[in-house]
């Protein structure tokens, strides 16, 4: 069984959460979100907020706060293989009313199938918001370019 190492990014201004499923090894190793260089996450959400591709946690951290987005994942531990979402089981649920208590968040993204699953089956009767599935911006998901990640990950800022 691992346990999540990252804590949530949030403060009382996030209007806007992100959640994954469960962080890769690279991101565990990191301790922050979408470690792994080939993870276009930090391509994309720099993109959409018209911003500079944040390079250190700090910066990563900050570009998110200043833009009122909330970062988690949906999974607290579980049993893995690698960093394959596929190989999940045993899940244990975070718990996001330590989010939701002190955030105004208005809308909740998931970054792929599996965190939408997870999301459906473990969360969202808890917490009464549905959330709105993005394509994974995992390396894994191959038939997603970036100009195609982009179009749909736009949403979070234009919806």
């Amino acid at each position: 069984m691992i346990v999540h190492p990252i804590p949530p990014l949030f403060d009382k201004n996030s209007e806007i959460l992100i959640l994954g499923s469960f962080p890769s090894v690279k991101s565990r190793e990191e301790c922050f979100f979408y470690g792994h260089p080939q993870n276009r996450f930090w391509k994309i959400i720099a993109r959409i907020l018209n911003e500079k591709t944040p390079e250190t946690i700090q910066e990563k951290k900050a570009l998110m706060l200043r833009h009122k987005i909330a970062m988690w994942d949906v999974i607290h531990s579980c049993e893995i293989e690698g960093s394959a979402d596929s190989t999940i089981k045993n899940v244990v649920p975070n718990d996001l009313s330590i989010i939701l208590k002190t955030a105004k968040i208005k809308r909740i993204y998931v970054n792929g199938k599996k965190a939408e699953a997870m999301y459906k089956k473990y969360t969202e009767k808890e917490i009464g918001i549905k959330a709105t599935v993005l394509p994974s911006t995992s390396p894994a998901n191959a038939a997603w370019n970036e100009d195609r990640l982009f179009e749909e990950w736009k949403k979070i800022v234009y919806e």
